[in-house]
């Protein structure tokens, strides 16, 4: 287990030991992945949606709770543009300050009403988002710390049209409250840079895909381990009403950026390729990896094996400490040149 190397108000926001939040990644952000990572050293989210109701999500919170031994954990709460998939928004909330959840990860427009919910039970709110105008929003509504995602991240990064390390000094000079900042950071130099960059912490998601905590089927995570720099594509991008969506590159994505390139456009055209379950059932479960919508970016390039989500995090603060005594020596050879 890494000791503490670097104190930033996010690991005093979260107590958390390392600057690092662990991505909720559908359908595998489930107790045990979570866990690992709050027992790791870092801050992770439980996804509601990943549950087939209610039930099922707050029995996932008690395992939770009991694999995270006393730590704390969060939950994400994702406050979709379509409104019949809110249904159980309110619910999901309410079983999580009833589990003892007092950090959130909010996602999706118009957080203020949650936020301030959340604010009255006592916890705190990091919103995420892909814009610097929408993370000001979410300052202004009482957002406690921000996340923004940049153009690589896998999964969804909105309308973001900039890499991390263009937004994250933006940012930095803009916002009050803590800045997180999450695409293509998959070592422990890259942790550094962020938080040179002006960030308190990074999102890792790609590059912990392959951990063994990942309920996911091996062979998924052998592809995940044997990706490479261009192993993942963006597909729905510019201003594709499906909205953008990075992921692993297969014959599914090559499908639909075929399909894309022909000109469809509405969700209808793709339904049948992007089902909600899809990737779920076919890839994470069964292991047929042509199958589905794999949320991927290419950090997963920096995964070289299988291993524990301990090993995963102490390798990448290692690695960042590693970064730093290069800075280090650095400096020294320019004062003794001058």
């Amino acid at each position: 287990m890494h000791p503490p190397v670097f104190r930033t108000r996010i690991t005093e926001l979260f107590g958390i030991r390392h600057p690092i939040l662990g991505g909720g990644l559908m359908w595998l952000s489930d107790a045990r992945y979570v866990a690992s990572i709050v027992r790791a050293g870092g801050m992770a989210f439980l996804t509601p949606r990943s549950f087939p109701g209610p039930g099922a999500f707050a029995r996932e919170l008690v395992r939770c709770r009991e694999l995270c031994e006393g730590l704390p954990f969060g939950v994400n709460l994702n406050v979709s543009r379509v409104e019949n998939h809110n249904l159980h928004l309110d619910e999901w909330l309410n079983l999580s300050l009833r589990a003892g959840v007092r950090h959130f990860e909010t996602v999706g427009r118009a957080p203020g009403d949650l936020i301030h919910r959340i604010h009255a039970a006592g916890g705190i709110a990091i919103h995420k988002c892909p814009l610097l105008r929408h993370a000001l929003n979410a300052e202004r509504a009482g957002a406690d710390a921000i996340t923004i995602i940049g153009r690589e991240a896998g999964g969804h990064p909105g309308n973001a049209e900039f890499s991390s390390f263009i937004v994250a000094p933006m940012a930095a000079r803009t916002l009050h409250v803590p800045l997180v900042i999450g695409g293509g950071i998959g070592t422990g130099d890259s942790i550094l840079a962020a938080l040179a960059a002006g960030a308190e912490g990074v999102l890792l998601g790609s590059r912990l895909l392959a951990a063994e905590e990942v309920w996911a089927h091996p062979t998924y995570k052998e592809r995940i381990v044997a990706a490479e720099q261009e192993s993942s594509v963006l597909t729905f991008s510019g201003n594709h009403p499906m909205g953008a969506w990075r992921v692993l590159e297969n014959e599914t994505a090559r499908e639909v950026l075929r399909r894309e390139a022909a000109g469809a456009r509405g969700h209808e055209e793709f339904s049948d390729l992007v089902g909600g379950t899809t990737s779920r059932d076919h890839a994470y479960r069964n292991g047929d990896v042509e199958r589905g919508m794999l949320s991927c970016g290419p950090a997963a390039a920096f995964t070289a094996s299988v291993e524990p989500m301990e090993a995963i995090i102490d390798t990448l603060m290692a690695e960042a400490v590693a970064a730093r005594g290069r800075l280090t020596r650095l400096g020294a050879m320019d004062a003794v040149d001058a």
